[in-house]
Parts: structure tokens; C-alpha cells; sequence
């Protein structure tokens, strides 16, 4: 490769990376309606629980299903979404997973069947696992270096936004409704596509070059001097088409083993956090804590926003690995304070039923036994206040972390290591890895909760703990470089 690509004290220091262009915004903001239909259709699952089991009179298993598939088609989605983009563009991958998620919502508004409802989340979760990977490499191709991760965490705001939303409304909606205003952001990028350009470095990449330039002449203005960058994409995209890496085998080549490595990692450490069966069961955790379920998920969807906002600026100002580091530490010791809750609550009810025991077994010191019993049963209740108020400062602690960075940066990291000629077919494996290991974690959340709460909590934390050594020992710093500097680090290029 040549080495002045990619000198950063190069003469052909571009001119453009600190523009903010009304077309780069709208860009990004038609792109961000993808991440609010996928946000409220994860938080969709927990306040509608009780409505949609009531109604179709379904179990808990049944339910598991209907909250679970949706990470399950988002493996479907994630196959496809790779060759789908290379093939088609950007933009017309974003029809086609609004396509799917109209469909799905659809399908659940006017269902009138367990299957239907099942069949509507699936169908939810093809466009999620498009929408996954489209979304955050548009942005990242078509945004300024020096802002690219403000402009990513900014989209991924919206995700928590729907999230929010889904939770602070859902509790006082009939669970048909709630679907209805989940539809809506779909038909607003729909519309939004026709007025977003191209990204320049796909039309790149199929030879358009002309298109390139009128790409990037929309984004960064019409003044602007776009004939560094222009020049740079069209010489990194020349470079790497001169390497194998288009089958889907190739992907495991020596030469891409640190970027495939670092974002399946990421992906299934961070899945495995268990963000997917707090945010479905998020209601039932707090009634088992004994809280109350519709208040304390109304203020972790409030409370959820600001953090998620401050994202926004951390992403740039501490970087990528930094906001990942202190985010994980952060899930962990929530997850780690549920935990302690829980298991302060299976140790309560063990003391009970031992001192009821001894008392109905040792009539000679029933008297004794007794005021121990009595003293514990006066004083149950604070136990029990420590137990919920642990549980909802984890539950709010991991949340707040989970939004702030946790979720959304391994997306932004995604989205910036992967070279040209395996984005579409790289891509597409790290999804599906994001995807599994969410549908394992969402489908069997219920189970292993009611088997042992305290149990599942403390193997959350420790996987939150992991994604802390694992970005300390692998992940760059991507921060204020261009793409193409980034993918050249990460590569092996011969």
C-alpha cells in the first residue's frame, strides 16, 4: 500500500474532515430511524407481557418464544444483510428491512393467533439483523472522520430512545396499539431514503467513480474540496480489490484474524452480558425483587436517555476503548449488586424455613425458637427492602452503563475495522454471532431466572467483566482516524 495513503502528516491532509453538512445529518438521522423501529421493538416485549399472555392465555415458555424469535430471524437478517448491502447499496437495504419490519408489526397488530404474533416478531427480527449491520456502516462511510463516532453514538441514542419509549408508554397501552406506534418510524425512513445519497465508498467499490464524487459533494457541500478524499477512497478501494477476501471462506485467512477476532469477541462478550433478558424481562425481574414493576420501568426508561446522550460526546472525547472499559465495569457491578440482592433474598427465606423447622421438630425449646422466629418475622421486611432496593440499583446501574456505551460502541468499532472487500460477508458472521448469542441469552433468561436468580445474575457479571480484559488486551483506539488508516492497522496487507 502506499505509505502517503495513509501519512497522517501527509500534504493531501483533507480538508474536509470538520465540516457538518445539512446532508451528512439527514443522512445520519434517516439512517437512526432504523435503530428506533429495532429499539422499540426490543423494549416492545416486556411491558406487553402480561397483556399478550392474558389475552391468548399463553404460558411462560410461549412467551419466551414470542420474545425470543425476534433475535433468532435477526440471525436470518444478519446472513443476508452483507451480500444484500455489496449487491444493492446501502440505501436500498434500508427498504428492505422497513419491508420487514412493517410486515412483522402488522402481522402482531391484526394477529389473532399465538403463531401470528410469533410470525410478526420474526419477521421484526430479519429487518433488525439487516438493520444492524446497514446502519452502522452508512453512517460510517458517509460521515467525517473527527465526528464519526458522535454521529454513530448519536444514532444509536434513538435505539435507547424507542427503548425508552416502548417501556414508559407500554405499561398504560393495550399491547395492539403499542405495536401501531411501533410502525411508524419504519414509514418515516422509508420516505427518508429518497432524499439521502449513496455512500461514496460502495459506489467506490463497483467502479461508479463519478458517483463517487457527486456522493460526496452532497455530503460535504457544495463549496467544499472533495478531491482528497475522493482520491483516498479511490486508492485504498484499488488496493484492497488486489487481495482475495471476497468468499466468505477467505474471512479466516491469517491476514484478517485480528479484526474478525476483535468484533466476534466483542459481539458475543458483550450478548452474553445479558442485555437481552433484562431489557425483554425487565418487569418481571423487578416483581420478583419486589418492586413495582410499572414504576421502576418507567425510570429506567427515563433515566436511560441522559447517559445515552452523554455517549454522544464520550465516543469522541475518551475514545472507543476507554468508554468500552468503564461502560463494562460499570454493567458488572450492577449485575454483580442484582446478584448480591437476589441471593440476600434465597438466604432470608432458607433462615425462615429452618427456624420453622427446628420449631415444629424440638417441642422442648419451642418457647426459645419461638421469639427467634418472631423477632425474625418483625424484622422481614427490612431484608426484603434491601433486596428489591439492591436489585433496582443493579438493574438501573447496568442500564444506564449498557446505553452509555457498552451496546452501542462495539457497533461503531464494527463498523470502522472491517476493510472494503469483506464488510459485506465479515459483517454479515459478526451480526449473526450478535444475533445467536442474544436469542440464547433472551430465550433461556426465563428459565435460569426462575431456577436461580442469584445465579444467573453473578454469570452476568462476570461476562460484563470479561468485555473489560478483552478491550484492555485486543481492541484499538479508532478515534480521529479515517477508515481506511484504521483497516490498514488492523489488516495484514501483502
Amino acid at each position: 500500500m502506499d505509505e502517503g495513503l495513509l501519512d497522517r502528516s501527509s500534504p493531501r491532509k483533507a480538508s474536509w474532515e470538520s465540516h457538518v453538512t445539512a446532508n451528512v445529518v439527514l443522512s445520519s438521522s434517516v439512517a437512526a430511524c432504523g435503530y428506533f423501529a429495532y429499539g422499540f421493538a426490543v423494549g416492545y416485549a416486556s411491558p406487553a407481557q402480561s397483556g399478550i399472555m392474558d389475552d391468548l392465555g399463553l404460558s411462560i415458555a410461549e412467551y419466551s418464544v414470542f420474545a425470543s424469535i425476534m433475535t433468532f430471524g435477526g440471525m436470518i437478517g444478519a446472513l443476508i444483510s452483507g451480500k444484500v448491502a455489496d449487491i444493492f447499496g446501502r440505501r436500498v437495504t434500508m427498504w428492505l428491512l422497513d419491508l420487514f419490519f412493517i410486515l412483522g408489526w402488522c402481522s402482531i397488530i391484526f394477529g389473532k393467533r399465538a403463531w401470528w404474533l410469533d410470525a410478526g416478531r420474526l419477521l421484526m427480527g430479519v429487518g433488525s439483523g439487516i438493520q444492524l449491520y446497514v446502519a452502522p456502516i452508512y453512517i460510517s462511510e458517509v460521515t467525517p472522520k473527527n465526528i464519526r463516532g458522535c454521529f454513530a453514538a448519536a444514532a444509536s441514542f434513538t435505539l435507547t430512545l424507542g427503548f425508552s419509549l416502548a417501556y414508559y408508554i407500554g405499561n398504560n397501552m393495550n399491547w395492539r396499539t403499542l405495536a401501531l406506534v411501533g410502525a411508524s418510524p419504519c414509514f418515516i425512513q422509508v420516505l427518508g431514503v429518497f432524499f439521502i445519497p449513496e455512500s461514496p465508498r460502495w459506489l467506490s467499490k463497483i467502479g461508479l467513480e463519478e458517483e463517487v464524487e457527486a456522493s460526496l459533494q452532497r455530503l460535504r457541500g457544495g463549496n467544499a474540496d472533495i478531491s482528497t478524499e475522493a482520491a483516498e477512497i479511490r486508492d485504498y478501494t484499488k488496493t484492497v480489490r488486489q487481495l482475495s477476501g471476497s468468499d466468505f471462506m477467505d474471512l479466516f485467512s491469517r491476514k484478517y484474524a485480528r479484526p474478525l477476532i476483535v468484533g466476534t469477541g466483542l459481539m458475543a462478550l458483550v450478548q452474553f452480558g445479558g442485555n437481552s433478558g433484562i431489557s425483554s424481562f425487565a418487569s418481571s425481574i423487578f416483581r420478583a425483587a419486589g418492586c413495582s414493576a410499572d414504576s421502576a420501568s418507567r425510570v429506567m426508561a427515563v433515566l436511560q436517555l441522559p447517559f445515552a446522550a452523554m455517549s454522544i460526546i464520550l465516543t469522541e472525547k475518551a475514545g472507543r476503548r476507554l468508554l468500552m472499559m468503564i461502560t463494562s465495569a460499570g454493567a458488572c457491578l450492577g449485575c454483580f449488586l442484582s446478584a448480591l440482592g437476589f441471593l440476600l433474598k434465597v438466604l432470608n427465606l432458607v433462615i425462615n424455613r429452618i427456624l420453622q423447622f427446628v420449631c415444629h421438630t424440638f417441642v422442648v425449646v419451642m418457647f426459645i425458637i419461638s421469639m427467634i422466629l418472631l423477632y425474625h418475622e418483625l424484622d422481614y421486611h427490612q431484608p426484603a427492602e434491601l433486596t428489591s432496593s439492591m436489585v433496582f440499583t443493579g438493574i438501573l446501574l447496568f442500564s444506564v452503563s449498557f446505553t452509555m456505551g457498552m451496546g452501542g460502541t462495539p457497533w461503531i468499532i464494527m463498523s470502522e475495522i472491517l476493510t472494503i472487500n469483506i464488510k459485506g460477508s465479515a459483517g454479515s458472521f459478526i451480526a449473526l454471532v450478535n444475533c445467536f448469542t442474544s436469542w440464547i441469552v433472551s430465550y433461556a433468561f426465563n428459565f435460569l431466572f426462575q431456577w436461580n436468580a442469584a445465579g444467573i445474575f453473578f454469570l452476568f457479571s462476570f461476562f460484563c467483566g470479561s468485555v473489560v480484559v478483552f478491550v484492555a488486551m485486543l481492541v484499538p483506539e479508532t478515534k480521529g482516524r479515517t477508515l481506511e488508516e484504521i483497516q490498514a492497522s488492523m489488516t495484514l496487507l501483502q
